[in-house]
């Protein structure tokens, strides 16, 4: 507790160097000793730290105890009000405790630091944020900055943590991190020039199975993002036998009849834009794809289908990604949208263990999760992904590095950081689509 207070201390002063009066609010467990502590060292360097309390402090941990006892001795002021200003405001309320319903005062004190102007530095993580899950329920702190301490916590990076913690920092306190993470970050993946001496077979073929009537923009952003990312060639197989047979703003794409494509060598992706007809063609497309990536309507199908979902589970291990927004993973576990979005590593594991492929469960932080192996919380993106057809944009880009590599999810954690890496990049004030993006890979 020593070492966090000091670590809160000097992260305070990096962040707002020229604060004088400094709000801490102190919640009535260890988070609170964390508090007391950096208003010790606050006030030793000339600065004006008021400390407010949540609630009784005459049951402290025993830890947090010494920390307000000292605080006390070096004249901290201690205060029933929230001053009436401030230049910075310390959030030590609660942090990796159960969340709680919030009394009025607590409820209060969030209101007020979410309206503020003035820096809010949340120690370890913002309260009300659930630590391992990234939900909350309703009310929290909605934080600048976000010190978290001795090891980053997944809910920080998912779900509403990424909004909620603002710019997040780390200290190890010195210790070493756990040896059995839940979840590791998503990091770029390394670049590797091409050899010279390769052509168009050395990167593999993709078919892109989907387009149904009204919808064959779908299966042709997948078709875009498939050759822009990397792929030596695509094929797409509409599913609307009226469409075009031509992309006149991609005309690299190779239009083939559904029959005409020999699956055993290909990587396809399946479902963008498929509507209800793709449905006929899943059997064959699980049967016999080398490698496969299942998007949108294919999800659906597959949700309602338990023969499908054998086939699935039957595939080769390896070869096979599933890329489900929140509500297609609901139907595919036959549970809601928020029990989906209240435990999102959970959720992308239980997909994985149970269709045994990989899976990315896309919204805010993108788990990447796979039978046996720690899933992966994504880093890179931001709300201009939350346009129509990105998603469909992410499955070619999938198919594209199945298509020339091996793992799929490894394939899967480069494509998903790569998609998101092109909307954090995106300097242009015009809105981000997903044609835009396909362009960008």
């Amino acid at each position: 507790m020593q070492r966090a207070g000091l670590a809160v201390a000097q992260f305070a002063m990096a962040v707002a160097p020229h604060a004088r009066t400094i709000w801490i609010a102190c919640g009535p467990g260890n988070n609170g000793g964390d508090g007391y502590e950096a208003a010790k060292h606050l006030k030793s360097w000339g600065k004006t730290p008021i400390v407010t309390c949540t609630g009784a402090t005459n049951n402290l941990p025993v830890d947090a105890a010494i920390a307000r006892k000292t605080a006390v001795e070096v004249g901290v002021v201690f205060s029933d009000a929230i001053p009436s200003q401030f230049d910075l405001c310390i959030d030590a309320m609660f942090a990796i405790g159960g969340i709680r319903p919030w009394d009025d005062r607590t409820a209060g004190w969030i209101e007020r630091m979410n309206a503020e102007v003035v820096p809010v530095v949340s120690i370890d993580l913002p309260s009300g944020l659930n630590a391992d899950t990234g939900a909350t329920h309703g009310l929290h702190v909605k934080a600048k900055y976000t010190l978290s301490l001795l090891t980053l916590k997944p809910g920080l990076f998912t779900a509403d943590g990424r909004a909620a913690c603002g710019d997040i920092w780390f200290n190890d306190l010195g210790i070493v991190g756990p040896e059995n993470p839940s979840a590791s970050l998503n990091a770029a993946p390394i670049v590797r020039a091409r050899a010279h001496n390769t052509h168009k077979g050395n990167y593999g073929d993709v078919c892109i199975v989907g387009g149904n009537s009204g919808m064959t923009g779908a299966a042709l952003l997948a078709g875009r993002a498939a050759l822009h990312g990397g792929a030596g060639r695509v094929f797409v197989s509409l599913l609307d036998p009226m469409a075009a047979r031509l992309d006149t703003y991609q005309p690299e794409l190779m239009f083939r009849g559904l029959s005409d494509i020999a699956y055993a060598n290909m990587t396809v992706v399946a479902g963008c834009g498929g509507g209800d007809a793709v449905a006929l063609h899943l059997p064959r497309v699980l049967t016999e794809s080398a490698r496969l990536v299942i998007d949108a309507d294919a999800l659906n199908a597959i949700a309602k289908d338990p023969t499908l979902q054998s086939l699935l589970v039957a595939r080769q291990p390896h070869t096979t990604v599933m890329t489900p927004h929140p509500l297609e993973a609901a139907r595919l576990l036959a549970i809601s949208t928020p029990e989906v979005q209240a435990d999102r590593l959970r959720v992308a594991q239980t997909l994985a263990e149970r269709f045994a492929c990989s899976v990315v469960l896309k919204g805010s932080g993108t788990v990447i999760a796979a039978p046996g192996i720690v899933p992966r919380i994504n880093t890179s993106g931001n709300a201009r992904l939350a346009t129509a057809g990105t998603g469909d944009v992410l499955a070619g880009l999938i198919g594209a590095r199945l298509s020339a590599s091996g793992d799929a999810f490894e394939c899967a954690c480069e494509a998903v950081f790569r998609h998101g890496q092109v909307a954090d990049d995106w300097s242009s004030k015009a809105n981000l689509t997903a044609q835009a993006l396909a362009l960008a890979l």
